[in-house]
């Protein structure tokens, strides 16, 4: 069994294509939000004091605006369904609501 068959078996895709796609989009997601940070962290400060906090509240900020880049490539890609349910579970598990994980 090769690396995409398990893929497609974890994320319960209907075939090997579909796993590229969302391969995809993460990478089109992860490459947005790299591109994202000066601006981000330009908002925040402009010095480069305190670098290390000012990294951990990247991170903190970062989250929502990954999860939101995440959907848009998405759809973009016609995988929104996926995505939906991706964002959905890790907001839930970061927020401990297990009872909603249980739920589905």
């Amino acid at each position: 069994m090769g690396f995409l068959d398990k893929l497609q078996a974890r994320w319960k895709l209907k075939n090997a294509w579909q796993v590229v796609v969302v391969l995809l989009v993460f990478a089109c997601t992860g490459f947005s939000v790299m591109f994202l940070r000066k601006p981000i962290m330009g908002m925040i400060t402009s010095s480069d004091q305190y670098e290390f906090l000012f990294t951990i509240l990247y991170y903190i900020f970062i989250l929502p605006v990954y999860l939101g880049i995440l959907l848009f490539y998405g759809f973009l890609f016609g995988q929104f369904a996926f995505f939906w349910g991706f964002v959905k579970r890790t907001w839930y598990r970061m927020t401990r609501q297990k009872s909603k994980l249980d739920a589905k």
